[in-house]
């Protein structure tokens, strides 16, 4: 099973589906799944960097929701899907320093999947939303 596989389980027998808006070609629907990691909101400002022809490219943006698994944001500049990025993403105490993979993005938001956290980052993530 690839990350991608690991992250997002497409209507599974044993949970109901969670509606989860992604990009659709046109004559297809809305796809739905169930996220691993439930998502609370989470506002705070971020730092994107990629790779870009002739270097580096930061970005800016501000997040919206976070969890175990990733985040959403909206984000200053063009992303791809499917672009590798580090995010520099301020929680209490100290900066959470990830690497992630762009899996949407739109003028509106875009949303990314955490490649590779420690247990203890993870619990970072959920201690700084107030979960158990």
């Amino acid at each position: 099973m690839n990350s991608l596989n690991n992250h997002f389980l497409t209507e599974p027998a044993t949970r109901p589906a969670d509606p989860c808006p992604e990009p659709a070609s046109p004559g297809i629907g809305i796809r739905t799944a169930v996220r691993r990691f439930p998502r609370a909101l989470f506002s705070a400002p971020l730092t994107l960097r990629g790779l870009a022809p002739g270097g580096i490219r930061t970005s800016r943006g501000i997040s919206l929701d976070i969890s175990e698994g990733g985040l959403g944001a909206l984000v200053q500049g063009a992303l791809r899907v499917g672009e590798t990025v580090e995010i520099d993403l301020p929680l209490p105490g100290h900066v959470l320093n990830a690497v992630a993979i762009v899996r949407h993005t739109s003028t509106m938001r875009s949303g990314f999947e955490f490649l590779g956290l420690t247990p203890e980052e993870r619990a970072e993530i959920t201690n700084a939303v107030g979960g158990s």
